[in-house]
């Protein structure tokens, strides 16, 4: 199997690394950190102008065509950066919506203003009873009219204190807890009876708990009562974006712990010249050389047609990744000693990141749990 990129690919990679290099180094980061929103408006327009928020639609649609692996390149590249905008929410999240669920009107109406970086997207889905499982949804859905309206609360909605528009999951039927009865609406975040709270999370993005109180939906997404396929799709694109920016992030950190290995003296030797330091910087490039083909793992199965088995695979990436996630962060901080656990360096932010892409839509234990409970990755013919 070729694993090369296309020139095109090679091109998007060159030119969002170049950006990154002139405007997106670690001081830039804690400045866009502390403008009003949390990140900057700036870089987010020259995403935009370079395509890369259009990317994954299709031409049709207003975008530009690209797939999985497209995705990958960007997500690597921003979680190299530790980029605090909000490409995952609004491209991947609400994008993945748009993309797989909403009609054509809709998607002619909404893609070309994400495309061009005048609409930001949200996820509303978690809530504050439920733990991992997507089929747990307490906000309610009831029919009025020929709409819709949503009753409950939602919390740690990614971007969702900026986002103009929400995908919001809730039960039109059934129990807490039952996967039939579950539908995807989409709602105005200046809509009458939508609340916002947003705040910083650990990893320094932002986030939104949103209070629903009869909200007026304005669309809802396929079949109100059938969406929970529909969520876990995305969510399986979330989860292979995830992986390629955890790589990106354990590249980037084990860069930096090489460099310091380099560069710190303790009795008159640089530290890096110690075999057992040396021994365990090489088990950190290979778990990153590991994680790395599961990032390419997911994105070759974001587009497999069989559920079950794209599921699988998911569980798998999200159960590896959040082990070599662990180790690299682990080690990144303890061979940097003291001033890895500082704000004013790099290395603690990436094992933040990493940390908190592990609980991203379940963590390691929980996938684990999953994918054995689904008879493992590999099923018998």
């Amino acid at each position: 199997m070729d694993f090369d990129f296309s020139e095109e690919q090679r091109m998007l990679a060159d030119s969002l690394g170049k950006l990154i290099s002139d405007r997106y180094g670690f001081e830039n980061r804690k400045a866009y950190a502390k403008q009003p929103e949390g990140w900057s408006r700036e870089i987010w327009a020259a995403y935009a102008e370079m395509g890369i928020l259009g990317l994954p639609f299709a031409e049709a649609d207003g975008g530009f065509g690209g797939g999985a692996v497209e995705t990958m390149i960007v997500a690597e590249a921003l979680g190299g950066a530790l980029g605090l905008e909000p490409w995952f929410a609004t491209v991947v999240l609400g994008g993945g919506f748009l993309r797989h669920g909403a009609d054509a009107g809709l998607r002619e109406t909404l893609v070309p203003q994400v495309a061009d970086g005048s609409l930001l997207l949200a996820f509303a889905h978690t809530e504050p009873n439920a733990r991992f499982d997507l089929h747990h949804v307490e906000t309610t859905a009831t029919k009025d009219g020929d709409g819709w309206v949503l009753r409950g609360r939602k919390g740690v909605v990614l971007h969702g204190d900026v986002a103009g528009k929400l995908f919001v999951t809730a039960r039109s039927a059934g129990g807490v807890r039952d996967e039939a009865g579950i539908g995807v609406f989409l709602v105005d975040a200046a809509a009458s009876g939508l609340t916002r709270r947003g705040y910083a999370t650990s990893d320094g993005l932002r986030a939104a708990e949103i209070t629903l109180d009869g909200v007026r939906a304005e669309a809802v997404l396929g079949d109100a009562a059938n969406g929970l396929p529909l969520v876990k799709r995305v969510v399986d694109d979330a989860i292979a974006a995830l992986a390629a920016e955890a790589v990106g992030a354990m590249d980037a950190s084990l860069k930096l712990t090489l460099e310091y290995l380099r560069t710190r003296k303790q009795f008159g030797r640089a530290i890096g010249s110690f075999q057992s330091l040396q021994h365990r910087a090489a088990d950190m490039m290979v778990a990153l050389e590991q994680a790395r083909s599961m990032a390419m793992y997911a994105a070759m199965m974001t587009d497999e047609p069989d559920a079950d088995e794209r599921a699988r695979a998911m569980h798998a990436v999200k159960l590896q990744m959040g082990r070599f996630q662990k180790f690299v962060g682990q080690q990144s901080i303890q061979l940097h000693g003291g001033i890895g656990m500082t704000m004013e360096y790099a290395v603690g932010h990436y094992f933040k990141r990493l940390t908190v892409i592990d609980t991203q839509f379940g963590d390691a234990e929980h996938h684990l749990a999953a994918l054995s409970e689904a008879g493992g990755l590999f099923q018998a013919a």
